[in-house]
């Protein structure tokens, strides 16, 4: 089976000699890891077995959060925390996209775009949340960035999922309806100004042409019933990479070719380009170092758990059903490796030590 770091072996070093100066350290770092991953590079143990006398390396992953070989369970003990955030509310998916003509400016500017989107989009939502004609009160949010499309397009976008009810100034339940959170073309015209105020505060605000502040801001809005499907939805795209192993069909003179779910027809589709340009593509989903793409807002801000607690007991005094717990995720114990050959305990020898460091 193809592996996205053989891709990065193979084409890796010219990629790097022909972007290598333009090339952000996040993206240097992604490739770096990647290549290594269970490696002798990055040590490991050798194993032995004395049934059948054979010698086995276990070599240490490297961890890195765009590594598709170092997946996880975190999505599922992520969903496991949520549920003490979860309100027996109606909850609402809000998606926020960046135009088309920003997102090469984001592209190389990740972590100052990024924080902008963040910031215009919350904001534009909680002050409407606020408006008395909608809702009237500050409501809880959790907002997940997602920057990729399913054949590793750019599309950067925040989805937030918020209860359709705040609290208001003097602790009282102030509710928008089970179908309707907020109008949408005001929402989008009140983003479309914050993020340009906030852009307005960088050296790169002279880069964006005057007809991006005057074009229609994509913003969606849907109904998500108690909120537990949408977060399940979520879930993955906090922990996974833009793409895994098993989608990667082929790796053949120099041109890869990968398949995905075609969202128009719901059909397995197959695409191939080259190897530079599936690179290309890859990187510019890996995020900047220590990049949080999970933030929470109003009453699921950490500093304002004390007024979740007051929703809470509102809450606890009205008949509204309360969601099912999501079952409890139980971790197997960790047991001694076993011989792929006669399926006996290894018995550990030697630790190797790594051979390769960060930076090279």
């Amino acid at each position: 089976m193809v592996e996205l770091a053989d891709i990065f072996r193979l084409h890796g070093p010219d990629y790097r000699a022909k972007f290598g100066d333009r090339m952000l350290p996040s993206h240097l770092r992604a490739m770096h890891d990647i290549e290594r991953c269970r490696t002798a590079a990055l040590g490991g143990q050798l194993y032995t077995c004395d049934q059948c006398r054979a010698d086995h390396y276990s070599y240490h992953s490297c961890k890195n959060r765009h590594c598709p070989k170092c997946q996880n369970d975190q999505a599922e003990a992520w969903l496991q925390s949520q549920q003490r955030l979860l309100l027996p509310l109606p909850h609402f998916m809000v998606t926020f996209t960046l135009p088309d003509d920003l997102r090469g400016m984001a592209r190389s500017h990740q972590q100052r775009l990024y924080n902008i989107l963040f910031r215009a989009s919350s904001e534009a939502l909680q002050g409407l949340a606020l408006d008395r004609r909608f809702i009237g009160g500050r409501v809880g949010m959790v907002g997940v960035l997602h920057t990729w499309t399913r054949d590793l397009r750019y599309h950067p976008h925040v989805h937030y999922i918020v209860a359709g009810r705040g609290l208001s100034t003097d602790g009282h339940w102030l509710a928008s309806g089970d179908t309707f959170l907020v109008h949408i073309t005001p929402l989008s015209v009140i983003f479309r100004a914050k993020f340009r105020d906030q852009l307005q505060k960088t050296p790169l605000f002279p880069l964006v042409e005057e007809h991006v502040w005057k074009k229609g801001w994509i913003v969606h809005c849907q109904p998500v019933g108690s909120g537990q499907h949408a977060f399940k939805y979520l879930a993955p795209y906090i922990f996974r990479v833009a793409i895994s192993n098993n989608r990667i069909l082929q790796l053949a003179d120099g041109h890869v070719t990968f398949q995905y779910k075609d969202a128009a027809s719901a059909q397995l589709t197959c695409s191939t380009v080259t190897a530079e340009e599936f690179i290309r593509r890859f990187l510019q989903h890996v995020l900047p170092d220590r990049f949080i793409k999970v933030r929470y807002y109003g009453l699921l801000s950490p500093g304002n758990r004390h007024l979740l607690n007051r929703a809470r007991q509102l809450l606890a005094s009205t008949a509204t059903p309360t969601p099912p717990a999501l079952q409890p995720v139980i971790k197997p114990l960790p047991c001694a490796p076993r011989c792929p050959n006669c399926a006996r305990p290894l018995i550990l020898v030697q630790t190797l030590r790594p051979t390769s460091r960060w930076p090279p």
